[in-house]
């Protein structure tokens, strides 16, 4: 694979601002055309699995090499073993979000933008200011909800910025009630949100996150950097929660190995190619899962698909 004249620790370095898919597709042509061709291929017979079985393949062999970019510089074959995989997985990854963005808003190129009156409704109704959420009030969103007719802008819209979903005070009063007086603890936490929403009704909670989406997250200082298995180590919760987990992620492994936790609450899609480890999910047998579903409508908006799955742990 050509480098461009740059040595492999540059483009490491380079790989790790998350350069866009139109910087990556010119500067290395070659690989992009290798991953459109076999994401005709995955794409061709519709079927979703395909797409995700492409996907989870390139994954498991696209990782960033541990330790400092700077002092490997040297070590030109660490360097190289990777970065094909690296390449075509993130050419491939946002590839496949441009497209559903696309399908999701009807708009293949150019902006996207809600007009005056869809932006300040939906503005009022699910943030307190700027990309702040809020609890939303059930009444309000059946009743200003179906005024909004650029429903389909929303998420491609706010994606960008960490943002999977809104919490209404009915959900947040459920995950309340789950989690009554046990210790806590959220992982992959983002900005925040819905350990706040859960601290201001008492929970005992601590957010964390390992701070991998800086690019586009704002992370308060209370959301302490920690990867997930490092958090589940040093807090030992007895609850576990995680809000849109990425798919065939490598971390919520490190939950069901934990011995103190009895409950893992996950919100989510009934799609699996959309979120979580299903794999896992299925390879455990420690815990039993059940979709609660009186929780799974009170995610919003509904049009995701959301879902609330809650794993309890065997006795």
């Amino acid at each position: 694979m050509e480098r461009n004249k740059t040595n492999s620790a540059e483009v490491w370095e380079w790989l790790e601002t998350n350069p866009p898919l139109k910087e990556l597709c010119s500067r290395y042509p070659q690989e992009w055309e290798l991953v459109q061709t076999e994401l005709a291929e995955a794409l061709a017979g519709g079927r979703q699995e395909a797409l995700q079985s492409f996907l989870k393949r390139l994954s498991l062999k696209a990782t960033l090499p541990k330790g400092n970019l700077k002092g490997m510089r040297g070590n030109s074959k660490i360097l190289e073993s990777g970065l094909t995989h690296v390449l075509r997985y993130r050419m491939a990854h946002l590839a496949v979000k441009q497209h559903f963005v696309s399908v999701a808003s009807g708009v293949e190129s150019g902006k996207i933008r809600f007009n005056f009156l869809n932006g300040f409704i939906a503005q009022k109704l699910l943030f307190s200011h700027g990309l702040e959420r809020k609890p939303v009030t059930m009444f309000w969103f059946k009743l200003f909800w179906p005024l909004i007719w650029q429903k389909r802008l929303l998420m491609p819209l706010v994606q960008p910025e960490g943002i999977f979903c809104f919490y209404s005070t009915g959900l947040i009063s459920g995950l309340v009630d789950l989690i009554g007086q046990r210790k806590c603890c959220e992982i992959a936490a983002g900005d925040g949100t819905l350990s706040r929403f859960l601290m201001a009704k008492g929970v005992n909670i601590t957010a964390t996150d390992d701070y991998s989406w800086e690019h586009s997250v704002k992370y308060p200082d209370w959301v302490i950097k920690r990867n997930a298995k490092e958090a589940l180590s040093m807090e030992r919760p007895e609850v576990v929660i995680c809000s849109w987990p990425p798919a065939n992620n490598a971390f919520e492994k490190h939950i069901f190995k934990t011995r103190s936790v009895q409950m893992y609450i996950v919100i989510g899609s009934r799609h699996q190619f959309a979120a979580g480890n299903w794999d896992e999910y299925g390879r455990q047998a420690n815990f039993e899962c059940q979709e609660e579903k009186s929780l799974s409508r009170l995610v919003l908006p509904p049009e995701l698909d959301s879902a609330v799955y809650v794993f309890r742990r065997k006795v």
